[in-house]
């Protein structure tokens, strides 16, 4: 059940935003934060790019600093008319992860951030799935989530704001994880890494050529 707080983070954009800024703190700031799964991530002007879940636009906006062809999908259309506005060189599309508009083999990389723990665990396989399809042969996803904290220290954080927050899908990634997820959907895991006292995680894989 979404609580009063995660109501009004998504119909005040100004609350969200404040939201990100706050928990961004602790990996060093926003920008850090959006750039964390790109890391060392070849990226090149013809790039072919999917912003997967992009809300409105915040890592797309790092994106079209390496690629010039860049697209987001997100399912609010609201969260698509504030995207276009604030990175008007991508394009967005509206449409469902588990669903997408897209041909087979139409991007180099796909990347989505705090997005898959919003998922029932049937929905992430379907989206990692579509993420296959849509992949080039040896294309890459990336991504960034929740994960248990490997440090105790830093459960209480991520606990308390879950609880205000999230929902009890975010609790279920955190038990079950993402890997089997991936591997089950026919991607292959290149790499794993923790942030935030393990309570972010950054998963690399690629589709087979």
């Amino acid at each position: 059940m979404a609580t009063i707080l995660r109501t009004w983070s998504y119909r005040y954009p100004w609350l969200y935003d404040g939201i990100t800024m706050l928990t961004a703190i602790s990996v060093g700031g926003e920008a850090r934060l959006r750039r964390l799964a790109l890391q060392n991530l070849d990226l090149q002007p013809q790039t072919h790019v999917l912003d997967l879940c992009c809300g409105s636009g915040p890592v797309t906006q790092v994106l079209v600093q390496y690629s010039q062809q860049v697209t987001g999908l997100d399912a609010s259309p609201k969260a698509i008319a504030r995207a276009q506005v604030n990175v008007p060189q991508a394009t967005f599309v509206e449409g469902f992860a588990e669903a997408m508009p897209f041909a087979e083999a139409s991007f180099d990389v796909v990347h989505t951030s705090m997005a898959l723990h919003e998922m029932e665990p049937d929905q992430r396989l379907k989206i990692l799935q579509e993420v296959f399809r849509v992949l080039k042969p040896g294309g890459v996803l990336t991504l960034i989530d929740f994960h248990a904290p490997t440090n105790p220290l830093f459960w209480p954080g991520l606990a308390m704001f879950l609880w205000l927050f999230e929902t009890h899908t975010s609790w279920e990634l955190i038990r079950s994880g993402l890997e089997a997820s991936i591997k089950e959907a026919n991607l292959r895991l290149d790499q794993t890494v923790y942030a935030v006292g393990g309570s972010l995680q950054i998963l690399r894989a690629h589709k087979p050529s």
